[in-house]
């Protein structure tokens, strides 16, 4: 498990990048079944600037209305994956984003690292704010792409069952 996994968002246009960091992330991972739980906390995602981080949590994420983020699913081909043995396997995942509310189901693919005294996840994947009934304002639609990167990086440690 770890409390520290990291998430992050960014969205390129022409007019501006935005970039989202949450390093708050709580994640489990069950070796045996490959099942995993991430959860993440809205007000913990930061930016470079004051301002965009209060309009990200007060107009678009209404995050004391919805204040977490989730998702739920397993890794599909556990069996390409050899935990007692180091190195960097090729995943596939699939499960349930939450966001807003709003659940989705997604598949991406991933690593998994196995490492002396732990593990190592990694993805990237995009999702489109709409899919999770965010409104982007009319006045700011240009500043924000239409598909934003997710990248997620998580380090678990062991934890006696």
């Amino acid at each position: 498990m770890t409390k520290n996994g990291y998430i992050g968002f960014f969205s390129h246009t022409s007019m501006e990048d935005i970039k989202g960091d949450n390093n708050q992330v709580a994640a489990i991972i069950d070796i045996s079944t490959g099942e995993m739980v991430f959860q993440a906390l809205i007000k913990s995602f930061h930016f470079d600037r004051a301002l965009m981080e209060e309009h990200f949590n007060e107009n678009y994420m209404e995050s004391d209305k919805f204040p977490k983020s989730s998702f739920k699913g397993k890794i599909t081909n556990l069996s390409s994956v050899d935990f007692s043995k180091n190195g960097t396997y090729s995943v596939i995942v699939e499960g349930d984003l939450t966001i807003h509310n709003v659940t989705n189901k997604i598949s991406t693919k991933g690593t998994i690292e196995v490492i002396t005294g732990g593990i190592n996840a990694n993805s990237k994947f995009n999702i489109v704010p709409e899919d999770y009934k965010i409104v982007i304002p009319g006045v700011v639609r240009d500043k924000i792409d239409k598909n934003l990167e997710v990248t997620v990086s998580m380090k678990y440690t062991p934890v006696a069952k």
